[in-house]
């Protein structure tokens, strides 16, 4: 039954039970005393704050651990995630218990996924130090039993924040594992796409070099034979001339058909790489037919594709990724939008570099833009023959950066894949 349930979902529900559960002693603290002729005149209000508290860590948890490890954390979360430490707290201090404290170690077990290393160590050291003045106040403690409870606490919870932490060190190698999977599956396409490729041709090699050359001098001898016999033998060899013909022009023809087949299917090799990507959808809009007759231009075109997917998820944390490809003209086109955060400036790292470099290794160019909140647009332009387009032709005017463009309506040629992760 838990299979069904991945780590994220499972963490969720298991600090949803854990706050419900907090909430059975809650009730029975916030009854009075039974042989108390009244309750105190303060009670009722006390207890009222400590059912709001308990109530704002249950709403403010259920909201941050959605989609756990899948979404990306906004800046709206990051004041949600200090008002369900505030809340922890503040049930400890109004139920006058140390219930706070254990719901503090929720906190610790979710909290690598909402802040980072360092923001997420000194949150928690934080709520360990204004937890002192509420054991001396509220539970009578001395400061020397308040800070020995504390530091009791702070290897609890510091064991549930390393655990948390391995736990989303292991859910990023598995992102990581499963995005390079679907590069080797895109990989693995080209090859084989180019395994049959040259395979086809060297058959219509074979073909043309061997057969074609023997039917040739087959077909000149048997036309001499033609002109020197006579009577019922020069109709044989009449009709062996006549087959000879119709069989070289046959193997002319299977060599022709081979060799006009001889392309590589890009919709199977680039089409793997947009699935199981984790916290990524990819929407790839390509023609129906989709093929490039160059190998090295196919594997660029590729090595492009990868690249762009891999700054989309590692860089601009976006959570849509559009990819346009178009072939006109003997040039191949891609246009790339992502709605992530952006940049000022479109710094140039190893992955950019290396794309210019592939490209302008076939005549081909490559435009970047960004601004902060808008995302990363992409275009490449790859010539299909040495003398398409020269290195120095400048592209048309860059488009203005701004939001995600609306997916425009497709003609019949084209079709549009949606894949996102599960």
């Amino acid at each position: 039954m838990l299979s069904r349930f991945d780590h994220n979902r499972l963490l969720r529900y298991a600090g949803l039970f854990t706050w419900g559960v907090i909430g059975l002693p809650l009730l029975l603290l916030s009854l009075p005393a039974q042989e108390a002729i009244a309750p105190h005149p303060l009670w009722l209000l006390d207890s009222w704050r400590t059912w709001a508290a308990w109530g704002a860590f249950g709403l403010c948890y259920a909201w941050l651990t959605r989609d756990l490890g899948k979404r990306r954390i906004s800046l709206f979360d990051l004041p949600l995630v200090v008002v369900l430490a505030g809340s922890a707290i503040a049930i400890s201090y109004y139920s006058q218990s140390g219930l706070g404290s254990i719901l503090l170690m929720v906190v610790a077990c979710v909290l690598p996924w909402l802040m980072p290393l360092r923001s997420g160590i000194a949150l928690l050291v934080l709520c360990e130090v204004v937890i002192i003045p509420v054991y001396v106040r509220g539970l009578g403690f001395t400061w020397g039993e308040a800070v020995l409870q504390a530091a009791l606490y702070v290897g609890f919870t510091g064991f549930a924040y390393v655990t948390g932490l391995v736990a989303r060190q292991q859910a990023q190698a598995r992102e990581e594992q499963r995005r390079l999977n679907a590069e080797l599956r895109a990989t693995r396409a080209l090859l084989a796409e180019s395994v049959r490729v040259n395979e086809r041709t060297r058959i219509s090699r074979e073909l043309h070099d061997l057969l074609g050359h023997h039917l040739t001098a087959l077909s000149l001898n048997l036309e001499v034979a033609n002109h020197l016999v006579r009577g019922q033998a020069k109709e044989h060899v009449s009709q062996a001339h006549t087959l000879a013909k119709l069989l070289l022009s046959d193997v002319r023809e299977a060599v022709s058909r081979l060799r006009d087949d001889d392309a590589i299917d890009m919709r199977a090799t680039l089409l793997p790489l947009g699935e199981n990507v984790p916290g990524l959808r990819i929407d790839m809009d390509m023609p129906q037919v989709f093929l490039l007759d160059d190998p090295e231009r196919a594997h660029v075109l590729l090595r492009c594709t990868q690249e762009i997917i891999t700054n989309a998820v590692r860089h601009a944390e976006a959570s849509t990724l559009r990819l346009s490809y178009r072939r006109s003209g003997g040039v191949v086109t891609l246009e790339a939008w992502d709605d992530g955060r952006g940049a000022e400036l479109a710094t140039a790292g190893n992955g950019l570099l290396g794309m210019r470099e592939r490209l302008a290794a076939h005549g081909g160019t490559l435009q970047v833009e960004t601004s902060p909140g808008n995302g990363f647009s992409v275009r490449l332009r790859l010539p299909l023959d040495d003398d398409a387009l020269p290195a120095s032709v400048p592209l048309a005017p860059p488009r203005q950066a701004g939001p995600m463009p609306a997916p425009a309506t497709h003609s019949p040629t084209t079709s549009t894949t949606a894949v996102e992760a599960p």
